[in-house]
Order: structure tokens, then sequence, then C-alpha cells
């Protein structure tokens, strides 16, 4: 039980961190970075970088209740039906959800080269933006909401998943 308890917690807080993190910096750092005039690339940069070791920690915490969860109900996974189902497609969203949020990473190291490259916002060059950053930028504009929409969708895949925990769920899903 515990160990179950454990998993659960260490799976929905690094899963809610890694949503609501992003989701911040999408709507309010990366537009307050605008802000800051001359500076504005530097402190996109600078918050982007603050943010990342934290989004690091609560992604480990994720999958580790993600791999303990699981264990934990791998009778569950075998005989309830649909619980196989749901979890691959946790899988295959955990695996967008990751690769989304690595190609962001290398994208911010690209736009991190410049220590204070020329920007309207965090993901919004202007006609100076050196090509390579700019280009990086732009696809980030995108990947900023991206990975809230793919992280939000595990958050709602997880609370139906929750659901199929419920006794009266698992007792007719196993019947079926």
């Amino acid at each position: 039980m515990a160990r179950n308890t454990l998993s659960r917690a260490l799976h929905d807080l690094g899963l809610s961190a890694w949503f609501g993190g992003t989701l911040a910096n999408a709507v309010a750092l990366n537009a307050a970075a605008g802000e800051a005039g001359k500076d504005t690339g530097r402190v996109a940069n600078e918050g982007w970088n603050r943010w990342t070791p934290v989004n690091a920690v609560a992604i480990g915490a994720h999958l580790v209740g993600s791999v303990g969860q699981l264990i934990g109900n791998r009778g569950r996974v075998a005989q309830q039906q649909g619980v196989a189902s749901m979890s691959a497609a946790k899988t295959l969203l955990t695996a967008a959800a990751l690769g989304a949020t690595a190609y962001s990473r290398s994208l911010g190291m690209v736009v991190n080269s410049q220590d204070n490259p020329s920007s309207k916002s965090g993901t919004k060059p202007t006609k100076r933006t050196k090509a390579e950053v700019a280009a990086a930028q732009e696809q980030l504009d995108t990947l900023q909401w991206v990975i809230p929409a793919l992280t939000g969708a595990l958050v709602w895949v997880s609370s139906y998943a929750g659901e199929q925990q419920r006794a009266s769920e698992v007792i007719s899903g196993v019947r079926r």
C-alpha cells in the first residue's frame, strides 16, 4: 500500500509540475520577458534556464511514479478490460511529451547560445535576431503550447485511470 501511495504521489506531483510549469512559462515568462526591452532575450533565457532543472526532476519523478504504478497494477493491466489500452495510450502520450520537451530544450540551447538574443518575447525574434536563433524561437513558439497540451492530456488520461480503479469498475472490468 505504501509503495503504491508513493508511486501515485511521484506520478501526480511530477506530472503536475511538468504541466503547470511549462504552461506558466508559456503564458507568463515569455510574454513578460518582452517587457524587459533590450534585455528580453537574456531574461527569457534566464527564466527557462532556472526552470530546466526543476522540470527535469519533475519529469523524473513522474516517470518513476509511472513505472511504480504500472508494476503495482500489473494484475489489473492484464485482467481488467480497458486498462491495457489506457496504459498504452498513457505511454504514447508520455513518449510524445518527452520527445517534445527534449526537442524544445535542444532549441532552447540554440537560443541560449546567444547571451542576449534580440527578441520581442521569449519566442518572438526581431529582424535583428540571428537566423539560427530566430528559427529556433519560431519553433519554440509552437512547442510552448504543444508540451502543456500533451501533459494536460496525460492529466486527463490519469484521471480516467483513477476512475478505472474504483471497486465497481474493477469488478465489472474483470468480469468482461
